[in-house]
């Protein structure tokens, strides 16, 4: 049975309102370059036979069965804080004749034994965090990846230029504005770093009609040892 955890008050749904759940894959496919993204993060992360990975916030599972289809040995597991968008996912993993395990759960406390994982990936999530929760979130990132294991994060970042920062304000206004200040100042790679990684980088900036998407990893120090 999939483990199931309760909403916090502040939870921001996958598209800031419940009711726009159910339209989440195609606002994201038209919006954000999402295919895009997710090969390049993919390409990024350098999966081998036979790791462990956790999809942080999965959402409808995209992403998790984009993985799965690549490297078929690979154990993937999504985890996200929104039940009904794991009702989603599971279908979705069902109808694409793929196994991930789907787990209920906030980031910010996650179920899994410390270096559980050897990749962490993760797309479009970070953004509903204010700067307290994003901390908390990669200090848990942290402690569920193997040391020698890799983050890759897929999200908001700096504005390339004024047009970008433009197009930025609707998701702001449907996100917030303390969440999403983060990412557009460009910082979500020093709260990687603070967080315990290293070689924190910028791998790649993508314009989309909302603004820029940046693609960041890190990596866990082999011989870190989590208390």
């Amino acid at each position: 049975m999939r483990r199931k955890a309760e909403l916090p008050d502040d939870y921001v749904p996958a598209l800031g309102f419940d009711w726009l759940t159910s339209i989440y894959d195609p606002v994201v496919l038209l919006t954000t370059r999402d295919a895009l993204v997710k090969r390049n993060l993919i390409e990024h992360a350098g999966f081998d036979e036979g790791m462990k990975v956790l999809d942080l916030a999965s959402g409808t599972g995209t992403l998790s069965i984009m993985i799965k289809r690549r490297i078929a040995s690979v154990d993937v597991t999504g985890v996200d804080g929104d039940p009904k968008i794991l009702e989603i996912a599971e279908t979705k993993a069902r109808e694409a004749n793929v196994r991930v395990d789907f787990d209920n759960a906030m980031a910010t406390n996650l179920p899994y034994p410390d270096s559980t994982f050897d990749r962490v990936v993760s797309t479009l999530f970070f953004h509903h965090l204010n700067n307290s929760a994003k901390s908390q979130a990669l200090s848990e990132v942290f402690r569920v990846i193997k040391p020698g294991g890799r983050l890759v994060v897929g999200d908001w970042g700096k504005p390339t230029g004024f047009l970008m920062r433009l197009l930025f304000y609707p998701i702001q206004w449907l996100d917030g504005f303390e969440t999403t200040r983060d990412n557009i100042e460009g910082k979500l790679p020093a709260m990687v770093q603070d967080a315990g990684f290293e070689n924190v980088q910028t791998l790649e900036s993508i314009n989309t009609v909302f603004g820029t998407l940046a693609l960041y990893s890190a990596e866990k120090r082999e011989t870190s040892i989590t208390a």
